[in-house]
């Protein structure tokens, strides 16, 4: 591990990121942003690709891939860092608005499986993307402007026997004006977005926690921070990959998708073939045969990043009775027989050597046998690509909600690793 104060600008850094990353969109941007500024090529998917060595990143919608390629004739293996760039949360309905009983509020739905009680009581803000007519889009983010108010234990006195049971449709819709008030939430995202409101043709926008992430407990050891899950893995893929040799005989990557938390199906999700797009103009660039090409999948790898759980205190008994990720313990390495996670023995091995190589603790997670895990990117790319591919990511408690937990050592670790897996030699 590097010394404290290296971890603790790590940490800052990271802190900056998820502040610059309130939406899918808004990270894929920040990534590529600053992929630039350390000398990167911004490429669009629609104009033609140099071949040559380089540094490059394409954004697609909310996703991005970057990656080094060195000087070469032919097919290369790739080291991919797969990662995803969205959170769960609410998504703004198409008619935004919701006027009754003296309140304005905003017409959400719900995306992916957040923990609802935990978005209660929040300072929230809107941001993501509008598209105007003329088919142009911009980045989006209105500042703190919402909450959704939970009910007063006066009205509800069974509150803290019975807990809180969310009616999805009823009961998580944001208030953020009086009723009496004129304007409406797309003139107000309009005047964010430095446009006319009759411009707008259709946007992507998304409620996000505006509280900033902050180091607590003992020692300041605990970070707590909005869409942990999985920026933590985002940014250690892009301050690695910023780092990578271009003499490893291979592609180093970071490939950051759109959608995890839906099940990956969209054109620029996981399921979808962006990264296989990517892949094949590399490689034409390069000159390489459709054999050649194959071969060098065959030698490459994926780390799919994408946060765990770390044992929780309070419920011991929901997790592993043997396998019990401690925080601060190290970077997971996600096992799973039934291939929700694609890691498997060689897979581990080569892991091994990465956080051997980085100085960094490893530790394995699996789910209790009666409580099913989630999936990740990992088993869709092994299927996409047949590419070897091991599951990964750091502990995290309170996954899924508003706010989430890391340990600083596990954020600082999974970056040294992923640049071990970047800078070992094939």
């Amino acid at each position: 591990m590097p010394p404290s104060h290296e971890a603790d600008s790590i940490v800052d850094d990271f802190a900056r990121f998820v502040q610059a990353s309130p939406s899918s969109y808004h990270a894929a941007v920040e990534v590529a942003e600053r992929a630039v500024e350390a000398g990167f090529t911004w490429l669009e998917e629609s104009e033609d690709w140099p071949g040559g060595p380089g540094k490059y990143v394409v954004v697609r919608d909310g996703a991005v891939i970057a990656w080094v390629q060195p000087e070469a004739s032919g097919a290369l293996p790739v080291r991919v860092l797969g990662a995803h760039t969205d959170s769960p949360g609410f998504k703004l309905k198409p008619t935004p608005d919701v006027r009754g009983n003296g309140w304005k509020q905003a017409s959400v739905e719900v995306y992916g499986g957040p923990l609802l009680n935990s978005w209660l009581d929040r300072e929230l803000e809107l941001a993501g993307r509008v598209a105007t007519r003329d088919g142009r889009v911009r980045l989006v983010r209105t500042g703190p402007m919402l909450r959704i108010p939970q009910l007063a234990i006066h009205l509800d006195r069974g509150v803290n026997n019975d807990g809180v049971a969310l009616d999805k449709q009823r009961q998580t819709q944001p208030i953020w004006g009086v009723e009496a008030a004129e304007g409406d939430l797309a003139e107000l995202i309009a005047a964010r977005a430095g446009i006319d409101v009759a411009d707008i043709a259709g946007h992507d926008i998304l409620t996000v926690d505006t509280q900033p992430p902050a180091r607590f407990g003992d020692g300041a050891v605990f970070l707590a921070s909005p869409r942990m899950d999985n920026l933590t893995s985002v940014h250690a893929g892009l301050r690695a990959l910023l780092d990578a040799p271009s003499d490893a005989g291979h592609i180093s990557m970071l490939a950051a998708f759109d959608h995890e938390e839906l099940g990956s199906n969209s054109r620029s999700g996981a399921s979808g073939p962006f990264l296989e797009d990517v892949l094949v103009r590399i490689n034409e660039g390069m000159g390489a045969t459709d054999a050649s090409r194959r071969r060098a999948l065959a030698a490459s790898w994926c780390l799919s990043a994408d946060a765990g759980h770390a044992v929780h205190p309070n419920y011991p008994e929901r997790h592993d009775p043997t396998h019990r990720p401690a925080p601060g313990g190290g970077v997971l390495l996600k096992v799973n027989a039934n291939q929700r996670y694609a890691s498997d023995a060689v897979g581990a091995a080569m892991w091994a050597r990465a956080c051997e190589a980085a100085d960094v603790a490893t530790q394995p997670f699996v789910s209790n046998n009666t409580i099913p895990c989630g999936s990740t990117i990992g088993p869709l790319t092994a299927t996409r690509l047949g590419m070897r591919t091991v599951d990964v990511g750091v502990p995290l408690l309170s996954m899924h909600s508003a706010r989430e937990l890391v340990h600083v050592d596990d954020l600082v670790g999974l970056g040294l690793a992923v640049g071990a897996f970047f800078a070992m030699h094939d």
